[in-house]
Formats: C-alpha cells, structure tokens, sequence
C-alpha cells in the first residue's frame, strides 16, 4: 500500500468518525498486499502473532467497518464471506474473475453492463454485481484439474 492510498483510508475514516488504529492499520496493509479475497478466520491466521489477544469478533467488526466504507469491497464464496481491497483507487469501473480455490482474482477490464443497459432500455439499474468463478492457472496446475 502506498502512503497516498493509507493517507486516503486514514481520511476516509477520521471523516465517517473511526480512529486508524495499528489493528486496522495492519488489517488494511494485509488487504493491500494480497491480491486476493481473504476471509476474517485468514486475517485473524495472519494476525495473531502481532496481536495474540486480538479476537475474531473485533476482527470481523473493523473487516465490515471497512467494507461499510467502501476501503475493501466483499463477495460470497462457496456459502463464507470473501473481502479484499477495493479497486476505486485504480480509477475505473471493473469486474473480477475470483480463483474459488485461493480467492486470488484477475481484473475483467470491461463491464457487461453496457451490454445489458441496451436490453432494459426504459428501465431504471441503480446497482449492480457481476463475478465470474473458477480455478487460477497456479491451482489448475497445482491440483491437475483443468476447466
């Protein structure tokens, strides 16, 4: 994570009334080094040297205070909610492809709703989630499955 993007998460925070503390600062630098959706046991995995007193309630409390600000952004994985680090920092609408084995993702540079706009002319999208699923080539190659 790069100090522009902390400073951003530190001014988005102060702004809704959160104080950036080492247990969200560090949440947030785990986030911003993985490229890849995490789930709140992985993050209290990763944590717990750091911070062995730190339990898996606070953990997912601060994980969904940050996707209630739009710092990570969240999915629904095989029945288990998935975060990772939200994108708006790349400056452009996009969508992912999400390895259901390791949670790593691939940017899809192009949204399909364009496409769909079209079909639903007269009607009116306030939101929308388009995810594609599958195995990453290092998990193909890894387990011998290919799709």
């Amino acid at each position: 994570m790069t100090l522009e993007e902390t400073q951003q998460v530190v001014r988005i925070m102060k702004k809704n009334g959160y104080k950036m503390t080492d247990k969200r600062r560090e949440i947030i630098e785990l986030f911003a080094e993985e490229d890849r959706y995490l789930t709140a046991r992985e993050v209290q995995e990763r944590m717990v040297q750091r911070f062995p007193q730190l339990s898996f309630d606070t953990i997912y409390r601060n994980i969904y205070t940050l996707a209630e600000l739009n710092v990570l952004e969240m999915t629904d994985l095989n029945g288990e909610k998935y975060f990772r680090f939200a994108c708006s920092h790349i400056g452009h609408h996009h969508h992912h492809f999400i390895c259901k084995k390791c949670g790593r993702t691939k940017a899809i540079p192009f949204c399909p709703m364009d496409t769909i706009e079209q079909e639903l002319d007269g009607y009116s999208i306030t939101g929308h989630r388009f995810e594609v699923y599958g195995l990453c080539d290092q998990c193909q190659q890894s387990s011998g499955n290919k799709i």
